[in-house]
């Protein structure tokens, strides 16, 4: 991809995203459309989307009285020291954070094995995935990913006037990609990966993603989510890091949302090729939205490996009570090595919505492969036995 002299300004009046549509973090974006939907009793949040797409929640008057299981949060975090850390940083809210940022970007640098010129920081990963597909787009073209993915980088990328190609997953969920890599053109942009993928949860072999990464990136930008890595069984043993030390044309986005913890704390960050990050920062800047109690508690957090080994652990046990539920009552899951498991729904799924929400419970549905969907997220043990009681009473 080519530099660009565009101002911020002259690119913001060029593309078709508002000002407003951009101040919006991801739950934002995620909230407007489930309002939208709901007011215009639609079935789905997003009606320009064949191939994928989500069902709209059902309206709800005490929200604060569910069991949230559909954002596939944390729900152990953040570690009593990052909390600390925040609040101490409170109270130097009337400075800029400039510095503790560098010293944040210092430690990643140190951690993935690369120089911090090769950082782009942002208010989580999902950010950092719309400003990409934002810069990457702004001329047309497409994005090749699978079919599911997350799909914040593509509604974006098709927002600006992009297209998605997508290709379904292979029958074991890992990532088709012998026919991605057919599928580049010459108005490929990006290649995107999420691994492990969302909202499947399931992982592709690490060697196989590493060979494709390094033999693609020669062609073009493959972009590789690593949101969920930390939580999956290999860990960052298996993260596409490497590649980016070695100069490859590979972006790796990582977030403090997940395991560690912070999802309403908005951090995470991408790492890649300099020249690569100087295109996206010429038209929006990262670190801008970072709070400095943010960066303090991600600090802090980088340090706590034993917290974050914990929430590991009790959510693996608590996934693994959940698929025997599952298995016991033969709905049909796909293999998982995040916090959330989706599984097949035998059932209307705008009826079911409305019965576990009922109940307290929510979740999310979605629509792919012609079959309807619940993606439930881990929650504590407890959490997890409220779930399984709901279902157990919506299928007697």
């Amino acid at each position: 991809m080519k530099s660009t002299n565009i101002s911020r300004r002259e690119w913001l009046k060029k593309g078709t995203l508002t000002l407003g549509a951009l101040a919006l973090v991801p739950h934002d974006i995620w909230s407007s459309n489930v309002i939208a939907a709901q007011k215009e009793g639609r079935t789905f949040l997003y009606n320009s989307n064949n191939f994928f797409n989500e069902f709209t929640p059902p309206v709800v008057k005490e929200e604060k009285a569910l069991t949230i299981l559909r954002s596939n949060e944390n729900p152990y975090g953040p570690p009593p020291k990052s909390a600390k850390a925040f609040q101490d940083e409170v109270f130097k809210g009337n400075r800029y954070a400039w510095k503790t940022l560098r010293e944040l970007k210092e430690k990643i640098a140190e951690n993935e094995g690369i120089h911090t010129n090769q950082i782009l920081m942002g208010p989580g990963s999902s950010d950092l995935l719309e400003k990409v597909a934002m810069v990457f787009f702004q001329e047309g073209g497409n994005v090749i990913s699978a079919d599911p993915s997350y799909m914040s980088l593509i509604v974006v990328a098709k927002s600006v006037g992009g297209q998605w190609k997508s290709y379904k997953l292979l029958e074991d969920s890992q990532h088709d990609l012998d026919a991605m890599e057919a599928g580049i053109d010459e108005n490929t942009k990006l290649v995107y990966i999420c691994n492990p993928n969302n909202p499947t949860g399931s992982i592709t072999d690490a060697k196989k993603l590493k060979d494709f990464c390094s033999r693609v990136s020669e062609k073009v930008p493959v972009f590789v989510d690593e949101a969920y890595l930390e939580l999956s069984d290999n860990g960052l043993r298996d993260s596409m890091n490497t590649l980016v030390a070695e100069g490859k044309n590979v972006i790796v986005a990582r977030t403090f949302s997940k395991i560690h913890g912070m999802a309403g704390l908005r951090i995470g960050y991408a790492i890649g090729k300099k020249e690569t990050l100087d295109i996206i920062s010429e038209i929006t800047r990262g670190g801008m939205g970072i709070t400095g109690p943010s960066i303090a508690a991600a600090a802090t957090s980088l340090n706590n490996q034993d917290f974050l080994d914990s929430c590991k652990t009790k959510i693996a046990d608590a996934r693994a009570y959940t698929m025997k539920y599952l298995n016991k009552k033969n709905f049909s899951y796909l293999p998982s090595e995040t916090n959330f498991i989706i599984f097949e729904i035998p059932m209307e799924v705008k009826e079911f919505l409305k019965q576990i929400y009922a109940k307290n419970v929510a979740v999310k549905s979605f629509k792919f492969w012609d079959k309807n969907w619940c993606r439930v997220s881990i929650g504590t043990m407890d959490e997890m036995k409220l779930f399984t009681k709901a279902m157990t009473e919506i299928f007697a």
